[in-house]
């Protein structure tokens, strides 16, 4: 840059000129100027009144101007205290599909930052355009709520990535060039305020410590932290050395300037005497004032301290001091103990910390200079830049903090990467064997992600009017299964039946349909995979015996009920006796010994009852056999003979008959004899022994009838 460089730093409580010279990267300061606000025309880096601070800012110009000539240009910060740091997190479901690539987690990151800036926009009720989003880094990853290092290829059910996300309000920037404007100065570059600071007290080469930079100014304390080479963090607290004039202010009824003045006296010179609103002089000791305000140097630590732990995850390796609020008595033993960190981890740093100038008597000496002389620097040595380029077809302004990349592009245009992935395929339900299952369907692609037409990642670095395309990802389609795949394929099973070899295959039904093996499943059908094995399954497949000859045969007798263990069949494997319920293994061998009928006399034998009794004897030289029925035996109403058939639930009634001896004359039952023909007298004869005819007989008498 030719000529001197001009840079303001426009604060809450004052506006600073400084004019450097750079010669080979090394700067002389050659003047400066500071103008304090009339009024609180700044707050929390945003300007309030244009053209007040443009006054201010033309009142530093002029005095410039009447010693070093006319300038038009200048170098300026956007003020870190005007940045909103948001909290996000997001999560996916990983249940079926773990995050294998390091590009499927920076996508959840970017998704994270999303939507930390919907949460800004809704808060602020703006749009994405509104903010630029300067910069994020992970908080924590959690594998089902529970903190872990990395999520690449974790196995569990969900993935959730914490981040912390800066952004800058538009309006910062736009304000900013408003005033300048009606100062007669054009904007020759522009920085952050907290990058200014840390790119001069915190060169590249020592970016990859973990230090925090603190800028304790007037309204606010800002916060830059670097680690890993680079600036990972900004942060702001809404408390800085205001909060402790204010302190000074109600302990000794001071003007509010006045207690700014009591403040810098005791910095500088230990005391300071005032007089208060009352009109009475009063002298504040420093050792007096300390244990006054104590409690109000402890909040400021505590909430820094506590901020720079949010922002960074854990205490840093170490903290620099900047601004005018740092010079506060107590503040940075405090904030190191907060952080539990050694008293000399935590350091005031003033100009004479900045390597690039030159040491003269010129230099503005103290912390509260560093901001001025880093926004010189810095804005001319890594001035910000608007970058337009257009994500599918969309201008999208991006403001530059370092390198850019497609996904900065993609969060500044209000694309959720997560949303672009195709969706997961229909799941498939279905029934097998009356156990319910589910089969979900394939993961969608990842998003196609294209710069100028050459394909790209989140991570490739973007340029001006980039043309950025990205296209949704294709569908998953739903689970292409056969029943093999989902029961697995079964093996075959030799045996022989009645000596002839048989092989026994699954037997599959979809919806009651025989299929093969080999059939898709498709959703909502009824599955049925039937594997004969048992000797049972196997008779039916191979006889034509229903499953009802494998039930017990009962029948009720005198209203006891009976089961007839001869109507059952008998079954065999390999020559022994086995239950239907009996597995068959590999080259056995099964029979089968069919039942019999049963009948009246079946169920008497069963019962070891007697239907009748039967004798012989010899009747004139011919065997005789004489019955007499013992018992009665009906079905309902209906009596039954000793051969009549007996069914299954079948429901008899056995009733005893009344008996007698058998006698002579029952003979005659069973011989043709017509006494009325025969001529003459005759004897009956047993044994030889002449009896009646009701004397009774045995088994095995010899009977005759003798006519004379």
């Amino acid at each position: 840059m030719e000529g001197p460089v001009f840079a303001l730093d426009i604060g809450t409580q004052s506006v600073t000129g400084i004019l450097l010279n750079n010669e080979n990267e090394t700067y002389e300061i050659i003047d400066f100027c500071t103008r304090l606000h009339k009024e609180r025309t700044m707050l929390d880096g945003q300007i309030q009144h244009v053209a007040e601070v443009a006054e201010l800012i033309s009142e530093v110009k002029t005095e410039l101007e009447e010693k070093h000539g006319t300038l038009t240009d200048v170098c300026v910060a956007a003020a870190g205290r005007a940045l909103k740091t948001i909290s996000a997190q997001q999560s996916i479901d990983i249940t079926e599909k773990r995050l294998t690539t390091g590009e499927e987690i920076r996508h959840l990151e970017l998704s994270a930052v999303q939507q930390a800036l919907s949460t800004l926009t809704e808060e602020d009720s703006k749009k994405f355009s509104d903010y630029h989003c300067v910069g994020y880094s992970v908080l924590r990853y959690k594998l089902d709520d529970e903190s872990i290092i990395s999520l690449l290829d974790q196995v569990g059910e969900t993935a959730t990535v914490e981040v912390i996300a800066t952004f800058l309000p538009k309006v910062v920037v736009e304000s900013l060039l408003a005033a300048l404007e009606r100062a007669n100065l054009t904007m020759k570059a522009l920085t952050l305020e907290p990058i200014a600071a840390i790119h001069v007290l915190i060169p590249e080469s020592m970016r990859r410590l973990n230090v925090a930079l603190i800028d304790i100014g007037a309204g606010t304390s800002d916060i830059a932290i670097s680690n890993d080479g680079t600036i990972i963090a900004y942060g702001m607290v809404p408390h800085a050395g205001d909060e402790i004039t204010e302190a000074i202010s109600d302990t000794y009824l001071l003007d509010f300037k006045v207690a700014e003045q009591v403040k810098k006296d005791i910095v500088n010179k230990g005391e300071s005497t005032v007089q208060d609103i009352l009109g009475f002089d009063t002298t504040i000791t420093h050792t007096e004032l300390i244990p006054k305000i104590d409690d109000h140097i402890d909040q400021l630590a505590q909430l820094v301290a506590t901020e720079v732990r949010d922002l960074n995850g854990k205490s840093p390796q170490a903290v620099m001091l900047i601004g005018g609020g740092s010079l506060t008595p107590r503040v940075g033993e405090k904030i190191a103990t907060y952080l539990q960190l050694p008293s000399n981890r935590v350091a005031i740093r003033g100009t004479d910390a900045i390597e690039q100038i030159e040491k003269d008597n010129n230099l503005p000496t103290g912390p509260d200079f560093v901001t001025p002389v880093g926004i010189a620097i810095s804005a001319t040595q890594n001035p910000l830049h608007y970058m337009t380029v257009h994500v599918n077809g969309q201008v999208t302004f991006l403001f530059q903090t370092k390198r850019l990349t497609v996904g900065d592009a993609l969060v500044q245009a209000g694309i959720d990467i997560n949303r672009f992935y195709g969706k997961i395929g229909l799941a498939k339900i279905f029934t097998v064997n009356n156990e319910k299952m589910t089969i979900r369907g394939e993961y969608g692609e990842p998003p196609k992600i294209f710069v100028n037409d050459e394909l790209a990642t989140v991570e490739t670095i973007i340029e001006p009017n980039d043309q950025i395309t990205i296209e949704k990802g294709e569908n998953g389609s739903s689970p292409h299964v056969s029943i093999e795949d989902v029961v697995g394929k079964q093996d075959e099973l030799t045996f022989y039946w009645h000596d002839e070899k048989q092989i026994v295959r699954p037997i599959y039904y979809a919806n009651k349909k025989q299929v093969d093996g080999n059939y898709i499943i498709q959703d909502k059908d009824f599955i049925e995979v039937y594997y004969p094995k048992t000797v049972r399954e196997l008779v039916q497949l191979f006889s034509d015996r229903d499953e009802n000859s494998f039930q017990p045969f009962h029948i009720t007798v005198n209203k006891q009920r009976l089961e007839i263990k001869e109507a059952q069949p008998a079954f065999f494997i390999n020559d022994q006796r086995v239950t239907p319920t009996a597995e068959i293994n590999e080259n056995d061998s099964l029979s089968v010994s069919l039942s019999k009928q049963v009948t009246v006399a079946t169920v008497l034998a069963q019962l070891k009852r007697e239907y009748e009794r039967t004798i012989t004897v010899q009747f004139n030289g011919e065997p005789i056999h004489i019955v007499q029925q013992l018992i009665t035996v009906k079905r309902g109403d209906t009596e039954l003979s000793n051969a009549d058939e007996v069914h299954d639930g079948d429901e008899l009634t056995i009733v005893e008959r009344e008996t007698r001896p058998f006698i002579f004359q029952d003979v005659f039952r069973y011989v043709d004899i017509d006494l009325a023909e025969k001529q003459g007298v005759y004897t009956l004869y047993r044994n030889d022994e002449a009896i009646s005819f009701h004397e009774p007989i045995m088994h095995g008498d010899e009977l005759k009838i003798v006519w004379e």
